[in-house]
């Protein structure tokens, strides 16, 4: 793996934003205690041959399809939580928690980075859509929905319509509509009156992060207590009763960070006492197949796949690199990717493979997966974004 000097641009660019974010946060200098003396080189030696030799580890071994051929950093602990592709200027979004990146796909430099100061409501990106009319729509974390069209930036908010400050995901029907994922519910939105509808009491919950539109422009919706479909007159709802998320085969402490009618609490924590939790019913992500299928990430319950009929649940146990599921792609292929909490899978339908930090990944948290397109996968963790290509 290497880093190529395009990048240079990146890492300059998003280090300032993150210092700038951080300037006001300084933590408390802590005295560190002085080092123990060393013990002299007789008695260094005479414990070292009491010590059993210790074998080096063997490298893991290397995915046969695929492999990490680049990756640059966009800052010390900055997250990158989605990206979205524009096919007609053949640039990548790239969201992160201090703003976001505009990258050309074919040379991967930088084009241009985008703040607050440049018209984002908040730098904190956490959904991205790339609209049928080239319009981008940058959900936030606190700061509402943000349009950018033709170099002009437009915000909505709650007093427009919005039904949150706190958006993550967007899907688009055939008729131009957009559907937008909130934490209080689900908008519908007419981007050329700016008017939006909003359900909530129709919802399995009121907490939306995945979205995704079929063929037959139906909407399926992925929140913290279930998954909704919406045909146009009937709402539909599956729950883990119904199948969805695999059974807590791991004995894992159930998750107490939803359902608690209060955003303080949500602070998507998948860790409790040093162990990853468990709520099938919570989905971070979703789409729909070009099969017309579902597949849906859960919270310790792996990966859900719908045929129309039943839920076919996928795990470690099956070949899934984690049971948290933060993404879900599909490239052009037609073969599948997932972002969990312990390194990216890769699903051919037949064989499952993983690639982690051992292979040139900046981290094992996958939080946002995009396919360029061009036999290439971008992925987005903490620190940065890898690109994965066919060996």
């Amino acid at each position: 793996m290497h880093t190529r000097g395009n990048f240079n641009l990146i890492i300059f660019c998003v280090a300032l934003l993150f210092f700038a974010a951080c300037s006001e946060d300084k933590k408390e200098q802590v005295a560190q205690p002085a080092p123990a003396p060393s013990a002299p080189a007789e008695a260094q030696q005479q414990i070292q041959e009491l010590l059993p030799e210790v074998q080096p580890e063997p490298p893991p071994p290397v995915p046969s399809g695929y492999k990490v051929v680049d990756s640059f950093n966009v800052g010390e602990n900055v997250y990158v939580r989605s990206m979205t592709v524009d096919p007609a200027a053949k640039t990548l979004w790239i969201g992160t928690s201090v703003g976001v990146l505009e990258i050309d796909i074919e040379t991967r430099n930088m084009l241009n980075s985008y703040t607050r100061d440049h018209g984002l409501a908040n730098e904190y990106v956490f959904g991205m859509m790339v609209d049928s009319k080239g319009r981008k729509w940058f959900g936030t974390n606190g700061g509402g929905i943000t349009r950018f069209r033709d170099g002009e930036w437009k915000t909505y908010f709650p007093m427009h319509g919005l039904a949150d400050y706190w958006v993550y995901s967007f899907a688009e029907q055939s008729n131009g509509t957009i559907w937008v994922g909130t934490w209080a519910g689900l908008n519908e939105l007419n981007p050329e009156t700016g008017k939006f509808k909003t359900y909530l009491k129709e919802l399995v919950n009121e907490w939306v992060y995945g979205l995704d539109v079929d063929n037959k422009d139906q909407v399926w919706i992925g929140t913290e207590g279930g998954i909704n479909m919406y045909d146009g007159k009937t709402w539909h709802v599956w729950t883990h009763k119904d199948g969805l998320g695999a059974p807590n085969t791991e004995n894992l402490p159930l998750s107490e960070n939803t359902g608690l009618g209060t955003r303080s609490r949500h602070d998507l924590s998948v860790m409790s006492q040093g162990m990853n939790t468990y709520n099938p019913n919570y989905v971070f992500s979703l789409i729909v197949a070009r099969d017309q299928t579902v597949w849906a990430g859960t919270w310790g319950g792996g990966v859900s796949h719908y045929d129309g009929k039943t839920w076919i649940n996928f795990t470690r146990n099956e070949g899934l690199a984690g049971n948290i599921v933060y993404s879900v792609a599909q490239d052009s292929n037609g073969e599948f990717w997932f972002g969990t909490s312990n390194g990216l899978s890769h699903y051919d339908g037949k064989t499952w493979e993983t690639i982690t930090r051992a292979h040139g990944m900046l981290d094992n948290s996958v939080y946002a997966i995009a396919n360029t397109g061009n036999n290439q996968i971008w992925v987005g963790t903490r620190n940065g974004v890898a690109i994965i290509a066919r060996q």
